[in-house]
């Protein structure tokens, strides 16, 4: 659903406040809520700005500038897989990040992970397959 437009928030105000109308008649003018308008007139009130908030939960990683510090891992662990290379990552800078989040940006830099070959009882199965 799409945040009401400013125009419109700043008619419902104005009708609140500078045509002394009350909340409910406001709402029924306008086919909004009774809710919003209180909203509204408390924001106005409080913040002097009717402007809609952003939506959404802020994206933040601790990645986001650390482009030498992840190159640095790959070039000295290049066996490393993405759960090694995100507890180096923790112990290097202080700060965690998931897998999914490591492997994300890996790909974002064009960094391929190569993975360990598998333990030597997996090396000695494909040996008696043959």
């Amino acid at each position: 659903m799409k945040a009401y437009s400013l125009d419109l928030r700043q008619k419902i105000v104005k009708a609140h406040l500078a045509e002394k109308m009350s909340i409910r008649k406001v709402a029924a003018r306008f086919a909004v809520s009774k809710s919003l308008v209180q909203k509204l007139v408390k924001l106005q009130r409080t913040e002097g700005n009717l402007q809609a908030k952003q939506r959404g939960k802020p994206q933040f990683s601790h990645l986001t500038n650390a482009e030498p510090e992840v190159k640095a891992l790959v070039a000295e662990y290049p066996d490393a897989t993405l759960a090694e290379l995100c507890e180096l990552f923790a112990v290097k800078t202080g700060n965690w990040v998931s897998q999914s989040a490591m492997c994300r940006y890996l790909q974002k830099l064009g960094l391929n992970r190569k993975k360990k070959l598998g333990t030597v009882a997996k090396q000695q199965q494909k040996e008696f397959k043959i």
